[in-house]
């Protein structure tokens, strides 16, 4: 089953219509958001007769749309998208529906493309709406609005005008009325070329994508759809262009990103990561130095020369300035943020790098060195095996 997004205006009835006639398995749902007053009315007068006259099934949901953008600090019309396509989600599990089908058509494409170029984008943007989004289908997304009312004329089919399409207040309805029309003063085939391009985007995206290292073909394009739905503003995608490679992180409400290496890095913000338990073990073999040779550790595990040890054993994630001797190094040490990033570890995995430590003394970079100062010796009669879980 399709359900079918029914305001009762010229789009949406066609596109009721044109399913019916090809068989399709439908029902339809209609809001009545209340904001026009009689108006709103009227359309759910109109789309309850228009269905029972085919003979399909019609859901109406009403919804106090004011109170909700109001309560959520959001304009009418993001609160109206909202509540409508989170009531056809919930009616299409209800019902048991394939697929929810909204009426755009090649010039709402157009719209969308402008709309978005406006406001700033990238591909995904230029790319428009999609024939099928998840579970929303646009059957009419290569249809023209006169396409649309050549058909509805033709068959004979009534419906409505929503008088707020007319007004001025809201940005696609400027673009509607006032950018499109002088367009296609320049152009009659406007919309119809914008449309085309943004399919030719859209085709090509995936392979884009695909043919891409976001993380190292570094742009201004790759920047943005690296970091497309994140939270980023478009002025933070420009600083991040412009002070790559510097080591400077840039935060969203969910995410964080820096440049390591000359790779974009780019991450979930999580809650603080528990500390991992370490466990000890004494093991007292004959020649500890053979036998260490000789044995093969993972990476959660090491073994330190034991008499070393003089008192518990901390663990701690990395600070600012940590210094340690790596295993090998006969002299001084040096910094673990330099160790680690010659190790290709960027900002946030340096960040979060466990260690542990004997006092202020660094006794394991976990996962990767001891500290030559604990190793085991010829001197060493017992070994201490550390293993740690996180």
């Amino acid at each position: 089953m399709t359900l079918v997004a029914l305001s009762g205006g010229a789009d949406s009835v066609a596109m009721l219509r044109m399913l019916h006639q090809q068989g399709v398995e439908i029902a339809a749902l209609h809001c009545n958001f209340h904001l026009r007053g009689e108006e709103s009315d009227r359309d759910e007068n109109f789309v309850s007769d228009l269905c029972q006259k085919l003979d399909i099934p019609l859901y109406i949901k009403h919804f106090d749309t004011r109170s909700f953008a109001a309560e959520h600090h959001i304009s009418i019309e993001m609160a109206a998208r909202e509540l409508r396509y989170a009531w056809f989600e919930e009616m299409r599990q209800e019902l048991g529906a394939e697929d929810i089908a909204v009426a755009h058509h090649r010039d709402d494409q157009a719209e969308t493309v402008l709309l978005n170029l406006i406001r700033g984008t990238g591909l995904r943007g230029l790319a428009g709406m999609h024939e099928r989004s998840g579970h929303i289908v646009r059957p009419l997304l290569h249809m023209s609005r006169q396409d649309i009312l050549d058909y509805l004329s033709q068959i004979g089919q009534e419906y409505i005008t929503d008088s707020t399409n007319l007004e001025r207040d809201a940005l696609r309805n400027r673009i509607r009325l006032d950018v499109i029309p002088l367009l296609q003063e320049i152009n009659p085939q406007a919309t119809s070329h914008i449309a085309e391009a943004a399919q030719h985007v859209a085709e090509a995206l995936p392979y884009y994508q695909q043919g891409v290292d976001m993380s190292t073909d570094l742009s201004p394009t790759t920047i943005h759809e690296r970091l497309y739905g994140l939270g980023f503003t478009p002025a933070q995608e420009q600083q991040m262009w412009q002070s790559q490679r510097s080591g400077a992180t840039f935060e969203s409400p969910t995410h964080r990103a820096t440049f390591s290496q000359g790779r974009l890095v780019v991450e979930e913000k999580s809650a603080a990561e528990p500390a991992p338990t370490l466990s000890s073990t004494i093991i007292e073999v004959p020649d500890p130095l053979v036998w260490v040779t000789r044995e093969s550790l993972p990476s959660d595990t090491c073994v330190i020369d034991a008499r070393l040890v003089s008192h518990e054993l901390t663990t701690r994630q990395s600070r600012p300035g940590d210094r340690f001797r790596p295993f090998g190094m006969k002299h001084g040490t040096r910094l673990l943020a330099d160790f680690l990033t010659e190790r290709g570890l960027s900002v946030f995995e340096r960040q979060r790098q466990w260690l542990v430590c004997h006092g202020d003394d660094i006794v394991w970079v976990v996962g990767h060195r001891i500290d030559d100062r604990f190793r085991i010796t010829p001197t060493t009669k017992k070994i201490l095996k550390l293993s740690i879980k996180h």
